[in-house]
């Protein structure tokens, strides 16, 4: 059991511990010698690191996505805690519990996959309905489906965030068909259901985080447009009309061409559900930001790439972010 993880760290802390490499890189020094440059990452955040001396007789037997275990000394560089590696390994098999070093939803996963159920046996629409019910009872989607991360690092990127962030888009849908009521809430449903299901299948989540092959050639929305189709090629008597819609839901549920939707939204309730997708991953976004931000001192963040500005932090935290963690405790044992 990892007992030392990157949220704990604090500074001059002389640490032996083990972590998941996430980007490697061999830079020069001006001197001309080389050191090594390694995003480090368990489940609770990444952490900078560097390693000044002896690269050359590690670097090849280190990669991306390895696990190691390091041992060094944390300090602050730029208002951030920075690792300074004086010596590495990579672990063995039997050191590593993989449930340390990936993010994992702190909502119960068979809870939440059956209130899933239950909204949408509640759709009155008997065609919509079945498609539903044939895409979620599909075993070899919903095994995926209730560990699979939403996004490689955006929104509800950890292992049952997609399900996590299906459900609340559900019930966002009813909220806002409560205060609309001429909005067609069986089709909202059934769009926010289906509009990420491709993501099973674009984002690897084995041993880190990523996409792939048919992921970065195609996209989720592609792969979930084949997967839906087929599914409603087995149901009889499937309206045409209103495979259509359901369709325009899943290509401009991004809502902008430069976003990756092939076509914006062109009915209401194909508005409402980008907007409530992107309020949904938004929202989570920002408040894991709040919640992992590394910076030191200051009442803000630092640069986000994602929101194009700082985020303002000098409210009172309330722990909310994802996911949370337990652990504690410091090592100082050797490699």
């Amino acid at each position: 059991m990892k007992e030392v993880f990157v949220r704990d760290l604090q500074a001059n802390d002389v640490i032996t511990t083990t972590f998941l490499v996430k980007t490697k890189e061999v830079r020069a020094k001006k001197s001309g010698d080389c050191y090594l440059s390694l995003t480090l990452a368990d489940r609770s955040g990444d952490l900078d690191a560097k390693m000044w001396d002896n690269v050359r007789e590690v670097e090849s037997a280190v990669e991306r996505d390895d696990f190691i275990k390091v041992k060094g000394i944390v300090q602050v560089f730029r208002n951030k805690p920075q690792l300074t590696i004086h010596k590495l390994r990579k672990c063995r098999d039997e050191e590593i519990d993989l449930a340390d070093y990936f993010p994992r939803t702190t909502k119960n996963v068979e809870e939440m996959f059956e209130e899933l159920l239950n909204i949408v046996d509640a759709i009155q629409n008997s065609h919509l309905r079945e498609l539903l019910m044939s895409v979620l009872m599909d075993e070899n989607f919903a095994a995926k489906f209730k560990q699979a991360p939403a996004a490689k690092v955006l929104h509800h990127a950890w292992l049952g965030g997609l399900l996590e962030h299906t459900l609340s888009l559900c019930k966002l849908c009813r909220l806002v068909t409560s205060h609309y009521p001429d909005l067609d809430l069986d089709l909202l449903l059934s769009g926010a259901v289906l509009h990420d299901v491709g993501k099973t299948e674009e984002l690897s989540y084995h041993r880190s985080f990523s996409y792939t092959n048919e992921g970065q050639l195609l996209g989720h929305m592609i792969l979930e447009l084949d997967f839906v189709n087929e599914k409603i090629s087995q149901i009889d008597g499937f309206p045409p009309r209103l495979k259509t819609l359901v369709q325009h839901l899943i290509i401009s549920h991004h809502g902008e061409y430069e976003f990756g939707s092939p076509k914006l939204p062109m009915f209401p309730e194909a508005l409402v559900l980008h907007c409530l997708d992107n309020l949904d991953s938004k929202l989570e976004a920002m408040r894991a930001i709040l919640c992992h931000d590394s910076s030191i001192e200051g009442d803000w963040t630092s640069y986000n790439q994602m929101f194009g500005r700082p985020l303002f932090k000098g409210f009172k935290q309330n722990g909310q972010g994802h996911p949370k963690e337990d652990q504690d405790g410091k090592d100082s044992g050797s490699l």
